[in-house]
């Protein structure tokens, strides 16, 4: 991603440097494109924070912060239901801890490897340090897929997964929650076998958990609601809302659903979503109730949709849900969904912003299309760290041995959502790129765990 400097020689200099780090990064991790993506897109973005401060570089934060503080494999025997045993691999990137303890969800899909879990641990340092709560950067998860396995055959699989993990979390030290394919159920079984294992109630282990064990109210909400408020303050920057607006949404999981409901609050009209299989558009309207049903209590596919609503078009395949036209794109789904050709095409159909919900939708090149034609884009980073955010509100109330209300809770995350906008538009504009949301996110998260860790001495 290119990121345009006025040249000096201070950021020439600091612009060697970075893409020195850049080069060792690739050669210590061969084969990792997506952990060099994510890195690259955040370094692309610290040069004039370089040139500014030679105490981070006398520090060798960028080279620190790169590197995890531990990277933790291991095998997941379980049994299937036809007595079978299956292994998968588990992982656990504990990144960062500077601000606070580890904090990170576990993703459970065929695709989880090395490098995908160290880019969304890498990633989630930033995030998690724009939310203001004092929680560090790590993530994990398995190549184990929950789709079409027995609740019992998912209950042995994660209790397997627990019973390795457990020996490197806990409440102080790393708190995982969910990501994409896990959810209630998993977070669930996984609970209980902790508390079997440490034979007490450890409610702070896990954040995502149920309402009856120490959940918090608004958690289930929180990615997809704070994903909006944080597009309606980009919005409002230029003097809009999204009364009115058309807006695409991919995916049709918990951040997708959440986004929808809170958009559709707000007056917009959602004309389509997808799941991993292909999109549905409704030119009047998604209709949620139905989405909600089959995504959440039917575990059906979207292509059902139309089933009940014969006006709406199903399509197999997911790329070319960006070719609707639509004032509003928000990403929803995965990582890399939105390529250089994806984005031109909503460009051309007429997207004035992108807010994305998923972790990394947008390719490099395609935030460039975005950038290069005057769309307003908010990162992932910035735009959906109000899930990570109310998990460390549920880890506050597991502390404290309480319950905030539904309206407590989601005026908390409203307010951090318009903090993290307020901190990237300042930090853009005092490092000279006011309006870009990428390089101030980047910044803006960084120069606290920075901060930190020079405090902190070389440890």
């Amino acid at each position: 991603m290119a990121i345009t400097q006025q040249t000096s020689p201070e950021l020439q200099e600091a612009q060697q440097y970075v893409n020195e780090v850049y080069e060792t990064v690739k050669k210590r991790n061969p084969g990792e494109s997506e952990f060099h993506q994510a890195v690259k897109e955040i370094l692309d973005s610290l040069t004039p924070v370089f040139a500014k401060n030679p105490k981070y570089r006398n520090n060798a934060i960028l080279e620190r912060i790169v590197e995890p503080e531990r990277l933790i494999t291991f095998r997941v025997p379980w049994v299937d239901d036809q007595g079978k045993v299956q292994v998968n691999r588990g992982f656990r990137v504990q990144f960062n801890s500077a601000i606070g303890p580890y904090k990170g969800g576990l993703r459970f899909h065929p695709s989880v490897n090395a490098s995908i879990i160290k880019f969304l641990g890498f990633e989630q340092i930033f995030k998690n340090s724009l939310t203001g709560q004092p929680i560090g950067g790590g993530k994990g998860g398995s190549d184990f897929d929950p789709k079409g396995k027995s609740d019992n055959e998912v209950m042995k699989f994660t209790q397997s997964f627990m019973t390795e993990l457990s020996k490197y979390i806990g409440p102080d030290t790393d708190v995982p929650a969910g990501d994409i394919g896990v959810g209630a159920r998993e977070i669930g079984y996984m609970f209980g076998q902790y508390k079997r294992l440490r034979g007490g109630n450890e409610a702070g282990v896990l954040t995502g958990k149920g309402l009856t064990y120490g959940g918090s109210l608004t958690r289930t909400e929180a990615t997809g609601y704070g994903l909006v408020y944080f597009t309606a303050e980009m919005l409002k920057t230029k003097g809009e809302s999204f009364n009115g607006k058309t807006v695409v949404v991919s995916g049709s999981g918990n951040v997708s659903i959440y986004a929808i409901e809170k958009a559709q609050e707000l007056g917009a009209k959602i004309v389509a979503c997808s799941d991993s299989n292909g999109y549905v558009y409704d030119k009047n309207g998604i209709n949620l109730a139905t989405v909600k049903r089959l995504k959440e209590v039917e575990r059906k596919r979207i292509k059902e949709y139309v089933t009940e609503h014969p006006t709406a078009e199903y399509f197999e395949g997911c790329e070319n849900i960006w070719s609707i036209p639509c004032d509003i794109a928000l990403p929803c789904a995965t990582q890399n969904e939105i390529n250089e050709a994806s984005a031109k095409k909503l460009v051309a159909n007429g997207v004035k912003f992108v807010a994305e919900g998923a972790n990394m939708p947008s390719t490099l090149e395609a935030i460039d299309v975005y950038l290069s034609n005057n769309v307003y884009f908010g990162p992932a980073k910035a735009a959906n760290a109000g899930g990570v955010a109310v998990s460390a509100l549920e880890m506050a109330q597991n502390s404290a041995r309480l319950a905030w209300t539904f309206e407590e809770v989601d005026a908390k995350l409203q307010t951090i959502m318009k903090n993290i906008y307020n901190n990237s538009v300042n930090a853009a504009a005092e490092y000279g790129h006011a309006g870009n949301l990428v390089v101030g996110s980047n910044i803006a998260g960084f120069l606290k765990v920075a901060d930190t860790m020079v405090a902190h001495g070389v440890v």
